[in-house]
């Protein structure tokens, strides 16, 4: 059967994962509809990995389009314990230059129209989220850019926006105003889904860049943009490679029990359906 211990999402600019090998491609089921691609299994760096293109090869779905609780459900398939997702952002700080690397630690929702929960149906639970990544793998994601002599800013704020398209200058200001740090289109609900499923996920953060606050806003171009993205993952892919590395082969954090007091429903009423659909993430404590 085909297994992952890692997996990683690629965003915007990264499609694939050089360096893995003894690939196959694996399309999988699930209950909540399709993922974005098939995902990549293979080995990298001695550990088995899956990676998935968030957007699909050759970017053909909108963020409001991915479907994230297939995305997640498919890595919980595969057996992973772990995701690092890799997402372009744009700054809001001064000090969070394009081609400088982030690590979120906190998230802020400004999406409107997304599925950001396996529950409902019958069958009510409410995870912890006041810590939404994993410590342990933003600790090893900061040493990787350390080692590499990387700029990298670990901890502060993504806030998430609905997107395509990018934010008004009034929206870039009032986010600044609120004291966060980058925004993007996509992380927030990987964060929420990961954490139900149980997995310890983290994003690294490509900077691009200074969103449209910037005075020098209308001095940047859509080539130079491209140009740093590309940049950025060939970085992004050099960290992957030694985070996948160091990553330490048991988990001690919270993340593996993330659902152990978060569900609230009477187990004696979770109707029968619900129970199957979601036996993957919840069997262990419905016995």
């Amino acid at each position: 059967m085909d297994k992952a211990q890692i997996g990683v999402i690629g965003g915007s600019g990264l499609y694939s994962m050089p360096g893995i090998e003894r690939v196959r491609e694996v399309r999988i089921t699930t209950p909540f509809g399709k993922p974005s691609d098939a995902y990549i299994l293979g080995t990298l760096e001695g550990r088995q990995v899956a990676f998935l293109a968030r957007h699909g090869r050759g970017h053909l779905i909108t963020p409001s389009e991915i479907n994230f609780r297939a995305n997640i459900y498919g890595f919980k398939k595969l057996g992973a314990e772990r995701i690092i997702s890799v997402s372009a952002v744009g700054s809001l700080r001064e000090d969070y230059h394009p081609m400088d690397m982030a690590l979120p630690t906190q998230f802020f929702d400004r999406t409107r129209q997304r599925s950001s929960t396996f529950f409902g149906n019958g069958l009510v639970a409410h995870i912890g989220f006041d810590t939404p990544v994993c410590a342990t793998v933003v600790d090893v994601l900061d040493k990787a850019c350390s080692a590499l002599g990387l700029r990298c800013h670990k901890g502060g704020t993504y806030v998430c926006m609905e997107g395509p398209a990018f934010s008004t200058q009034a929206e870039s200001n009032l986010y600044r105003s609120w004291g966060l740090d980058i925004i993007g289109m996509t992380s927030l609900q990987e964060a929420k889904l990961a954490r139900e499923a149980e997995i310890c996920y983290a994003t690294l953060a490509m900077v691009t860049d200074y969103d449209c606050w910037h005075p020098d806003h209308e001095a940047v171009t859509v080539k130079q943009i491209l140009d740093y993205l590309s940049r950025n993952v060939e970085n992004s892919q050099k960290i992957l490679r030694r985070a996948v590395h160091s990553l330490p082969a048991e988990r001690t954090c919270r993340c593996a029990s993330a659902l152990e007091h978060a569900i609230i429903t009477d187990r004696k009423k979770i109707p029968a359906a619900t129970k199957k659909k979601l036996a993957l993430l919840v069997g262990k404590y419905l016995k």
